[in-house]
């Protein structure tokens, strides 16, 4: 599939398409704070006749697009992240890097929000060929809480749809190639703050105290015993210590630990086993050692579950469309967290990927070197139009 193949948009709205993610890459918002994107997006859907985009979540935007033809009236959802990371780019051979020091685009979402405006532009121009309707979110926070995805579903901004679709570029995957599966294909990511309080004693006499980080250690060890023992090899179970902090001199038994970390997993049945679990044993091990535990859980966004008749109609259209060798079909072991899981946990859902590997784009996502080719997103627009129409019209 060619970057010119779409017959979708028009020349001004493709250019417009690719200068949105240059023009967001240059100027990447952190979660939460997304003010210049949300008025840039809404600017961009303005100046091609999209009017009425609803705020949601305080800085993102949704766009409703009606069908007017005659048939039956299907409802579908396709959302495109808009966060950026706290990350230092290091891509001085990028015209549009980031002038924002600090932040940048690392998990492609700057081409995400170009590949769902696009869509909402040619759903516009289609609207005379379809029934039903089609809406885009633009969503903010997906990196960080709170996230948008949650909003989404609190706000019940998907009652009546009937599908719901989202993407994410992979730089495992060839450029040029899709890929989707059925099932669990990220984690659920919960979040867990644990204070462990022990006594103050000198340094010379323990004995004389109950030393937070002794238990804080042990806690560390024990708790991957959760996961290598007592959780499935194909669940991919995962127990994170993100930070820890404690202590206040060398010669001070210290009284009081803080530590946080995230608790993932591709199984809503054993998520929230995992997260007892958790807590289980942090409260035992300070019990065997004459401290105290406060363990407090968050939870965050739930796997994303594909649909497996999504995923059939959805590999049936790249190899009609792109050929039989532009589908990835390795099948990939669950990894990461995206709070589209809210959306899928409302509405039957697909989370495919598209690749961009290719020299000079080799790096991983979430690093200062992460990049991709503009390439990629007229040619995706193209394939998630198609397939909504097939969704639209099935």
């Amino acid at each position: 599939m060619s970057a010119h193949s779409n017959s979708f948009l028009s020349d001004a709205e493709r250019d417009a398409v690719v200068e949105l993610r240059r023009a967001m890459h240059r100027e990447p918002e952190l979660s939460n704070a997304e003010w210049k994107t949300q008025e840039r997006i809404r600017g961009v859907l303005q100046r091609f006749g999209l009017m009425g985009a609803e705020t949601f979540h305080t800085t993102g935007l949704y766009v409703d697009i009606e069908g007017t033809a005659s048939g039956p009236k299907r409802l579908v959802a396709v959302r495109g992240d808009i966060d950026a990371l706290p990350i230092q780019e290091a891509r001085e051979d990028l015209s549009y890097r980031s002038q924002v020091s600090g932040v940048m685009h690392a998990c492609g979402h700057d081409i995400h929000s170009s590949i769902a405006l696009g869509t909402a532009l040619a759903f516009h121009r289609l609207r005379h060929n379809f029934a039903g309707k089609v809406r885009v979110f633009f969503q903010p926070a997906e990196e960080a809480e709170p996230v948008g995805g949650r909003t989404v579903q609190e706000e019940k901004l998907l009652d009546g749809f009937d599908r719901a679709v989202g993407f994410h570029i992979s730089p495992e995957i060839p450029a040029g190639m899709f890929g989707a599966q059925e099932g669990a294909v990220t984690k659920s990511a919960d979040q867990f703050k644990l204070t462990i309080t022990g006594k103050m004693a000198h340094g010379a006499s323990p004995h004389n105290g109950i030393d937070a980080i002794a238990i804080a250690a042990a806690f560390v060890n024990e708790v991957q015993k959760v996961v290598s023992r007592e959780m499935p090899v194909d669940d991919g179970a995962i127990v994170t210590i993100g930070t820890i902090h404690g202590g206040e001199a060398t010669n001070i038994i210290c009284p009081s630990v803080v530590m946080e970390g995230a608790i993932r997993t591709s199984s809503s049945e054993r998520r929230p086993l995992l997260s007892q679990r958790v807590r289980e044993v942090a409260e035992g091990v300070a019990t065997t050692h004459r401290g105290q535990a406060e363990c407090i859980i968050r939870r965050g966004e739930p796997a994303v579950v594909n649909d497996g008749e999504m995923v059939s109609r959805f590999r049936q259209l790249v190899h009609d469309t792109a050929g039989r060798d532009a589908f990835f079909n390795d099948r990939r072991q669950p990894g990461g967290s995206d709070d589209f899981g809210f959306y899928a946990a409302c509405v039957p859902s697909i989370y495919f990927w598209f690749g961009s590997r290719a020299p000079g784009n080799e790096s991983y996502l979430h690093t200062p070197t992460f990049g991709a080719s503009d390439d990629l997103i007229i040619p995706t627009t193209e394939l998630t139009v198609r397939y909504i129409l097939d969704l639209l019209n099935s």
